[in-house]
């Protein structure tokens, strides 16, 4: 059982295991997702994150498959490239049935397939004889149900709970349930086909008898559900074809890249199929979940850099996070939510601890960057599909959130963008670095609230500079004005107290005295990616990104060795980010450093060698050693949508894709390929209603496009 401990950092991930002891297998439909082991089997204990769970609470705590009371052997297990289906392959191991006649290993093999779809975890398994004698065993399902929410298995204690219902049993249904303190009665319902021998609370039996070379079947099918929302499940085969269906509409027509190197290849792939399964369809279009365990569900700043990344590549994107964002702006003054009109949202979560109010979470605006960060992408957006409609649609959101920054951003009236928490159990830290101890200055000493990120001046920055280019375009004339003015005054201000020439970087935060916190930081990188930066600042970040004290060999640090809280093993404090390098790196190719820029694509394309081509959410920050991987950090999402979207990123910075619509222009900036990359062709990107294809060739001191197709109107420029 895993020990219960207080931490001064709220939500702080209790840890008793590592990524390093397991590696876990995940599948996830909307809003429902699986954590399996290995064997495809959930049977950790307590407070681990194994499970089956539905609108952030564990439905299922425990589901085992066991042959005559033992484990089968494994002999494969993977989720399949799609990432909709896990499939896993046992024996038997030796045992004596009740004829006493020794059926030895390898006799039996037992084949079983899981996915999900909607709200229900479907499992087939189909066991074969291949032995030349008639076998007699027994086969087991063990099953449980907790019920406990998200933020408990996280390692959040509670004082009281709700209670345990009587289950209910029929010959071949079992539902558990749980009525929460928050009346909303919970229900997991276990249903086998055929009925098996003996149906418990706790377990499912069959007895087997097959002839040789013949097979037989099992379905479980388990559905979550609650008093709210009770459906019917589909049958197996139906779920499947509308999985398998709902999948073929999403990948239709989709941008295809595809290179020389077979395992940046499988990168791509894994990026993409990892995206595609936190995608969730709402009623306003698609939006990635942010991360796996501990981040499935909507949170505004993942979800628009996700966006930015795949912008290039994936627009509707972009508009699903757009249109559902602008439909969750903040319309009142509400301290326990820390909204304010205007205000983006930071994270949207259901579950019984959200809904009595024990966390601030249902509904949670805490993030000082998530709206200056949605009029950024919403200005990238219209560049990308000149889709004036959509548009005029969000107009009235784009307006609100820029008077947020003016009104309630700028909480002291000096031009800057400043947080401070306004609920007890919110987030003291609001910038994409939400640790307790993630702002400091160089003594390590904690700066104290109001603070005043240097990144978010960046995006607040870019923010009016765009929306001073589309105010132009919908005829707002004099609004377009202004914003470009202050975009000036900011950069101008904005060089004069964050530079810090003795450590040649942009300071980390100003604390509530505006005192800078001299910290080498890699937030001055988005300061790049903002443009705020000026050509100096950016020569001199060039440098330092890519020296020994921020570049591990695996890619950049979250703060610099040497500095007074410098921790490889921290979360935000010297551990390694791959959505933060890739903004660097899209900052670095902004003021033309391709070389830098492909120094960071180098190290994280040889992390992604060792992690299955999966990128965590982050990973330590110790040096690279000869002979060994990247260090794994002990609790990280994994699949997490931001770390998804980084390949894209990191290749729009190397080729210096910019697209304008409104042109019909696709222009490559100085192109660069990195070395282990001969050759790159994308297929199928779409402009408004025309598409085209074209081939990189990566030749010793140059690269040379080819376009192999074009529909329509479309100009392809290369820029050098």
């Amino acid at each position: 059982m895993q020990e219960s401990i207080k931490y001064k950092q709220h939500y702080y991930i209790l840890a008793d295991s590592s990524l390093a002891e397991k590696e876990n297998r995940v599948l996830k439909y909307g809003d429902t997702f699986a954590v399996f082991d290995s064997n495809g089997d959930i049977c950790r204990f307590n407070f681990e994150d194994e499970g089956i769970y539905h609108e952030g609470t564990r439905y299922v705590s425990r589901l085992t498959l066991k042959l005559n009371d033992k484990h089968p052997l494994l002999l494969n297990s993977a989720v399949r490239e799609k990432n909709d289906q896990l499939i896993t392959d046992f024996t038997n191991p030796d045992f004596r049935p009740d004829s006493g006649v020794l059926i030895k290993r390898g006799t039996i093999h037992l084949l079983r397939s899981v996915f999900l779809y909607k709200n229900n975890c479907y499992t087939q398994l189909c066991v074969t004889n291949f032995g030349l004698e008639t076998v007699n065993f027994r086969l087991s399902f063990e099953f449980d149900s907790d019920y406990i929410d998200i933020f408990e298995v996280r390692g959040i204690e509670r004082k009281r709970r709700g209670r345990i219902n009587n289950p209910q049993i029929n010959k071949s249904t079992v539902v558990l349930s749980y009525t929460g303190l928050d009346d909303i009665q919970r229900m997991t319902e276990f249903h086998f086909d055929p009925e098996p021998v003996s149906l418990t609370e706790k377990d499912a039996v069959f007895d087997i008898t097959i002839e040789p070379k013949q097979k037989q079947e099992i379905f479980l099918t388990v559905s979550c559900q609650d008093t709210q929302q009770k459906t019917q499940s589909p049958y197996w085969p139906e779920a499947k074809k509308n999985l398998e269906r709902e999948f073929a509409q999403l990948l239709k027509g989709r941008c295809v890249l595809n290179t020389s190197n077979e395992e940046f290849n499988d990168w791509l792939n894994r990026s993409s199929a990892d995206l595609f399964m936190l995608l969730t369809k709402t009623k306003h279009g698609l939006y990635p979940y942010a991360g796996i365990p501990w981040f499935s569900t909507v949170f505004g700043r993942d979800g628009l850099i996700t966006a930015l990344e795949t912008l290039w590549i994936y627009p509707d994107i972009a508009r699903g996070v757009l249109s559902y964002l602008a439909e969750q702006q903040a319309k009142i003054l509400n301290s326990h939510q820390e909204s304010e009109p205007g205000k983006i949202l930071h994270e949207q979560r259901k579950g019984e601890m959200v809904n009595l109010g024990e966390l601030p979470f249902g509904q949670y605006y805490g993030s000082i960057d998530s709206t200056p960060l949605f009029l950024v992408l919403a200005g990238k957006y219209f560049e990308r599909t000149a889709d004036k409609e959509f548009l005029w649609r969000i107009w009235p959101s784009l307006e609100s959130a820029l008077k947020w920054i003016d009104e309630y951003g700028d909480l002291d009236g000096d031009g800057f963008v400043e947080y401070q928490q306004q609920v007890s159990g919110g987030l003291i830290h609001q910038g994409w670095k939400d640790s307790d101890d993630s702002i400091f200055h160089s003594s390590g000493d904690l700066a104290l609230t109001p603070i005043t990120l240097c990144e978010v001046q960046g995006y607040v920055y870019e923010a009016k500079l765009l929306m001073s280019k589309i105010s132009n375009i919908l005829g707002k004339n004099d609004l377009s004005q202004l914003l470009a003015v202050q975009a000036d005054q900011l950069k101008e201000r904005f060089d004069t107290q964050f530079w810090v020439e003795e450590i040649g970087t942009y300071a980390l935060a100003l604390d509530k005295d505006k005192k800078p916190c001299e910290v080498r930081s890699s937030n001055a990188g988005h300061c790049l990616f903002s443009g705020i930066a000026t050509e100096r600042a950016a020569e001199n970040l060039a440098k330092l990104f890519t020296s020994e004290i921020f570049y591990s060999g695996w890619g950049i640090r979250t703060i610099a060795e040497g500095q007074a809280r410098y921790n490889p093993m921290s979360y935000h404090n010297g551990s390694i980010w791959p959505h933060d390098n890739a903004i660097i790196s899209l900052g670095l190719s902004r003021y033309g450093h391709k070389d830098e820029a492909m120094k960071v694509l180098q190290g994280i394309f040889d992390t992604s060698l060792f992690v299955d081509f999966r990128l965590p959410e982050l990973f330590c920050g110790f040096p690279r050693r000869k002979g060994e991987g990247p260090t794994m950090y002990p609790v990280a999402c994994k699949p997490q949508a931001w770390a998804a979207g980084t390949v894209f990123m990191l290749l729009q910075a190397c080729l210096g894709i910019n697209i304008d619509c409104q042109n019909k222009t696709i222009c490559f900036d100085n192109p660069v390929l990195p070395p282990f990359i001969q050759e790159f062709k994308i297929k199928h990107l779409c402009i408004a209603d025309s598409s085209v294809d074209i081939d990189i060739q990566r030749y010793p001191n140059d690269v040379a496009l080819n376009v192999k197709r074009r529909k329509g109107d479309i100009e392809v420029l290369i820029k050098k």
